[in-house]
């Protein structure tokens, strides 16, 4: 249940959303090692794809940056790259994003950053609770 009322669209509805699908899976999700080796069904976007297990760890782990913040960008990068930061690569990176960046005004920057934040966290919002569902599914505590 969500703690605030906010506008049906607003960010902040979709966060609080995907904020509590995440702490009912984990909840629910007594034992993720169940997890291991199920895949989504056949009409999840990630049927095929990596297992429950990774999608439970991977939904805890962004929704711990949703409710948290983000690590400060060299940590992240440090922690994507396994240690291994290549500063020629990241210096050419940062050089095409400067460029693109000038290329888009402001307004435009922020409506394709919020409407794609919207869009996204509302996609693992319904994976959460695809994945609590399939526990509750194996577990037999299907409703």
């Amino acid at each position: 249940m969500l703690a605030k009322r906010y506008p049906k669209n607003c960010l902040l509805t979709v966060i609080d959303r995907y904020s509590a699908a995440v702490h009912n899976m984990e909840q629910v999700v007594m034992l993720p090692s169940l997890l291991q080796d199920a895949q989504l069904s056949a009409q999840g976007r990630w049927a095929g794809g990596p297992d429950l297990y990774n999608c439970f760890t991977m939904l805890k782990a962004i929704c711990v940056e949703v409710d948290h913040g983000l690590l400060p960008r060299e940590e992240w990068q440090v922690k994507m790259a396994g240690g291994e930061a290549n500063e020629a690569e990241n210096e050419g990176t940062q050089e095409t994003d400067a460029e693109v960046l000038r290329q888009l005004d402001v307004e435009a920057q922020f409506h394709l950053h919020f409407s794609s934040l919207h869009h996204i966290l509302t996609h693992l919002t319904l994976k959460a609770q695809e994945v609590t569902k399939i526990y509750q599914e194996i577990t037999g505590q299907a409703m």
